[in-house]
């Protein structure tokens, strides 16, 4: 399953590089005197949780179809996708209730250096983002995606963050406080961010209707085959990786049931040869008249 490697390489890119941006966030807001950088190791943090959700979620997607899963184990990348989703918002309240105790607090303003790691922070989360986005349409993975924007939050808070130091920089003494508002903004683009997060994995979920172009594709995919006059009704149910087809096809009415359970067939192995990532395809066949 050369999509399911994929995503799981990708996954493990993803891990790694949370590990260690938690770690340097972490270290620059305790010792830069920096919330918001803090808040953007908390962010970070529970991206590695999440993570490693996803490469668990991965592995058990790549299970084949069995007697009590007949379409596979794919549908678990959405679930996924929901927990990754509570991760997030768990970590904006957080970072939500922690910059309020600030703002109410007087501290340290924050050292200028920690502007040099946040500019560092936000080049390297925005070209996870964009590979991680990329790879996820490359295999059409609803958790790579959510994943992709857990990079791009995380780009956001940082500049916020980078935004939030350089006003308290510049304005001085008074304006400490800038850092935490900046945290605060941060925890309102992570919630906006979820739910775009959310919204899609829901959809795969309740098997919406979302996939117009591949049903296009495939309608004109069947009439390549000899025998198939047209189609009628196309359902498509996404599942992980995998899209499971059903498909009526329209055929001869004057053909015997024999002839046209074989054009069924021969439909059914040229859609799977032209779309590799298509699962159960289930053809129905119509008289033409």
């Amino acid at each position: 399953m050369p999509n399911h490697q994929t995503a799981i390489k990708t996954a493990y890119f993803s891990t790694l590089g949370n590990t260690a941006l938690a770690i340097i966030k972490g270290l620059a807001g305790i010792f830069g005197h920096s919330y918001a950088l803090v808040a953007d190791a908390i962010e970070s943090t529970t991206d590695i949780f999440s993570s490693f959700l996803l490469l668990l979620g991965l592995r058990y997607a790549r299970r084949p179809a069995d007697k009590n899963h007949p379409y596979g184990h794919g549908k678990i990348e959405p679930l996924i996708t929901f927990m990754v989703v509570g991760f997030l918002i768990f970590s904006a309240v957080v970072i939500a209730y922690q910059s309020i105790q600030n703002i109410r607090t007087p501290h340290e303003m924050p050292a200028s250096w920690t502007l040099w790691v946040l500019g560092g922070i936000i080049f390297w989360k925005e070209l996870s983002y964009r590979i991680v986005l990329k790879k996820s349409q490359e295999i059409k993975s609803t958790v790579l995606r959510a994943d992709a924007w857990h990079h791009r939050s995380d780009a956001i808070t940082s500049v916020a963050a980078f935004l939030g130091i350089s006003a308290a920089l510049i304005l001085g003494k008074g304006y400490e406080a800038a850092d935490d508002w900046a945290a605060l903004f941060a925890a309102g683009i992570i919630l906006y961010n979820s739910y775009m997060i959310f919204r899609p994995a829901l959809g795969e979920i309740m098997d919406e209707h979302l996939y117009d172009d591949l049903i296009e594709e495939i309608r004109k995919a069947a009439i390549q085959v000899e025998g198939i006059k047209g189609t009628e009704k196309c359902f498509i149910r996404k599942s992980g990786m995998t899209y499971h087809i059903d498909l009526h096809a329209i055929v001869d009415a004057q053909i015997t049931v024999k002839e046209g359970h074989a054009l069924a067939h021969q439909l059914k192995d040229y859609l799977n040869e032209q779309f590799p990532n298509f699962g159960q395809v289930l053809i129905h066949v119509e008289p033409d008249a």
